[in-house]
């Protein structure tokens, strides 16, 4: 059922922006930062844009569809959280350092 004629709210194209904005600062997280605690941080940031995007698109065409998918990127998102800071906890543990140029040697 459509708002009545009175009720605005906030454009459809804001939320794209503000889901190119949150994606691109992730990208720049990912590109330049050398902390694996903040890469990790910029993925998830990247997939909470995604995220925006698609309930977003869902809104907007009044389909479920987008909010189905944001529940899979979620659950995706909880698992690469547990998994990665896991793998991030025994990397620290060994090497005692989270820099990325630092740890990337796989070799003792």
């Amino acid at each position: 059922m459509p708002f009545p004629y009175w009720v605005v709210g906030v454009p459809f194209s804001w939320y794209l922006i503000l889901s190119a904005i949150l994606f691109g600062l992730g990208v720049a997280g990912f590109l330049f930062r050398r902390n694996v605690i903040t890469v990790f941080m910029s993925i998830e940031l990247m997939l909470n844009a995604v995220n925006l995007s698609f309930v977003a698109f869902s809104y907007k065409l009044g389909q479920n569809d987008g909010h189905i998918f944001s529940f899979f990127v979620m659950v995706v998102a909880a698992a690469e959280a547990a998994v990665g800071l896991a793998i991030i906890l025994t990397v620290f543990k060994n090497r005692q350092t989270l820099e990325i140029d630092e740890v990337s040697s796989l070799r003792n």
